[in-house]
C-alpha cells in the first residue's frame, strides 16, 4: 500500500472496530463481496450467519468497498451462480451523478444536489406515485459515493425476471411512448359526397386529450399540455420555438396562428378533452411538442442494467465508501429532501485532528459546517483529509523540500 492507502486503511479500521454495518433483511440468504486496499480483485461468494460474524470479518479485513447481493439464495456462499439457487431479488434503482450533463464541471456538492433531485422525482412520481408502492416498501440509501439507491422489497416483485424489470425501466424512462395512445384520433363523419362511382364520406380526425380522471403517463402528459398551452399563449412565437426546439422548422406565422387559436379555445379544449376546436396544423404542433420536447423532460432517470440485473451486488448500508470515506447511509423519504452527504454521512469516528495533505489542484470544500479554500500544501481536519484523499483530490503528507518536491510522506 502507498501512503494514501495506508492513511485510508487506518481510518477505515478504526471505523469498523466501532461500527457493524446494518444487516439486510434475511441476511443469511445474501451473498457478500468485498474489495481491499491491498488487493485488485473482488472477494465474493461469502455469507454470514450472525451480525457479529460479519462485524468481526470487516474489523479484521478492513475492506475498502463492501457489497451484498440484491438477490436471495439457498446457498449464497456457493462458488458458482448456478449452485447458489436463486430465490428472488429486490427491485433496485441506482442513480449516479456520472450520467449528469456537465457533471465534470460541477463540484461534488453540486453533483449530489442534482442527483438528489432526480431521486426525489423517481421516488415521488413513479415508485410512490404511478407504481403505488408505500413508503415502508421503498428503502432509500445514499451510496457513499455519487448517488442514491432505492430498494423495493415486496413479495410480488421478488420473482420478477429481467424482462419484466426492463419493462418497468421502459415505463419510467418513457421509452416507446406512443403519442397516438396519449392523444388518440377521434373520427367524425362531416359530410357525404355522391359521385358516379359511389357515395363517399368525409371524415375529420381530431386529437382527443387524456381525460381528467386518467392516471399514469396519460395524466402526466395532460398536465404537461396545460403548461405548453399556457406557454404558447404567453410567449412570443420565436421564444416558444426556442423553448420547444422540435418545431424550429415551423414558420413564425404558423406559430402565431396556433397561439391565437389556443388563446380562443383553451378553456373549451380542456373542459371537453378534445383538440377539435383547433386546426389540424395547430394540433400537429402541440402533439409534436409533447412527443419530442416534453415527454423526455417528464421521464425518470434509471440505470437500466442495475434495475434489470437479478443477481446484482450493491453497496452495503453502514459500510464506508473507499473513494470518499463517506458512510453508505439509509435515509427516509423525508430525510432525502435535505440530505447533505458532507454533513450527514461523515462517520463519527473521523476526528477534527489536523492532517497534512498536498492538494493536486486548488479546490473549495464545505464539510461538517466548515468552509475550506484549499491549495498546495495545507492542513485540514482528518474527516476532510479522508474525503479529499479518497476522491484523489489530494495526497497524504507534504512534499519533501529535500527531494525537490517529488516525494510524499
Amino acid at each position: 500500500m502507498d501512503a494514501n492507502q495506508r492513511f485510508m486503511y487506518k481510518a477505515f479500521k478504526r471505523y469498523y472496530r466501532e461500527n457493524v454495518p446494518a444487516m439486510p433483511d434475511r441476511f443469511t440468504r445474501r451473498e457478500f463481496g468485498y474489495m481491499f486496499f491491498d488487493k485488485t480483485y473482488v472477494q465474493r461468494h461469502l455469507s454470514f450467519k450472525t451480525p457479529e460474524e460479519l462485524g468481526r470479518f470487516m474489523a479484521l479485513q478492513v475492506p475498502s468497498h463492501s457489497y451484498y447481493s440484491t438477490s436471495y439464495y439457498r446457498r449464497p456462499d456457493a462458488p458458482t451462480m448456478e449452485e447458489k439457487g436463486w430465490m428472488g431479488a429486490e427491485l433496485i434503482f441506482d442513480l449516479d451523478a456520472d450520467h449528469l450533463e456537465g457533471a465534470d464541471k460541477m463540484t461534488y456538492a453540486e453533483m449530489l444536489g442534482c442527483i438528489r433531485g432526480e431521486m426525489i422525482s423517481l421516488v415521488d412520481d413513479f415508485l410512490l406515485g404511478d407504481l403505488g408502492f408505500s413508503e415502508d416498501q421503498v428503502h432509500i440509501t445514499f451510496s457513499g459515493g455519487r448517488g442514491y439507491h432505492a430498494h423495493v422489497r415486496t413479495p410480488d416483485i421478488m420473482g420478477l425476471g429481467t424482462h419484466e424489470r426492463r419493462e418497468l425501466v421502459d415505463y419510467i424512462t418513457c421509452s416507446g411512448l406512443n403519442m397516438d395512445w396519449v392523444f388518440p384520433y377521434h373520427k367524425v363523419a362531416t359530410s357525404q359526397v355522391s359521385t358516379a362511382s359511389g357515395t363517399y364520406t368525409n371524415v375529420s380526425k381530431d386529437r382527443l386529450l387524456p381525460p381528467k380522471e386518467c392516471g399514469g403517463w396519460r395524466r402526466r402528459m395532460r398536465k404537461a399540455l396545460e403548461k405548453v398551452a399556457d406557454d404558447l399563449c404567453a410567449m412570443d412565437p420565436k421564444d416558444f420555438k426556442k423553448e420547444y426546439p422540435s418545431i424550429k422548422g415551423s414558420g413564425t406565422q404558423t406559430i402565431q396562428k396556433a397561439k391565437e387559436e389556443v388563446i380562443k379555445n383553451r378553456k373549451a379544449m380542456f373542459e371537453r378533452d378534445t383538440m377539435a376546436f383547433l386546426s389540424k396544423p395547430t394540433q400537429d404542433i402541440l402533439v409534436k411538442v409533447m412527443g419530442e420536447d416534453v415527454a423526455h423532460r417528464l421521464a425518470g432517470e434509471v440505470d437500466e442494467p442495475v434495475t434489470a440485473d437479478i443477481k446484482r451486488l450493491i453497496r452495503l448500508p453502514g459500510s464506508v465508501h473507499g473513494k470518499s470515506g463517506l458512510r453508505v447511509t439509509p435515509i427516509t423519504r423525508d430525510e432525502l429532501t435535505n440530505f447533505d452527504p458532507l454533513e450527514m454521512a461523515v462517520p463519527d469516528t473521523y476526528t477534527d485532528a489536523p492532517v497534512k495533505i498536498t492538494m493536486r489542484k486548488d479546490a473549495g470544500l464545505r464539510m461538517k459546517g466548515q468552509d475550506m479554500s484549499l491549495s498546495g500544501e495545507t492542513e485540514v481536519p482528518e474527516f476532510a483529509a479522508i474525503f479529499l484523499i479518497g476522491r484523489k483530490m489530494a495526497d497524504f503528507g507534504h512534499r519533501s523540500e529535500s527531494e525537490g518536491g517529488e516525494r510524499l510522506f
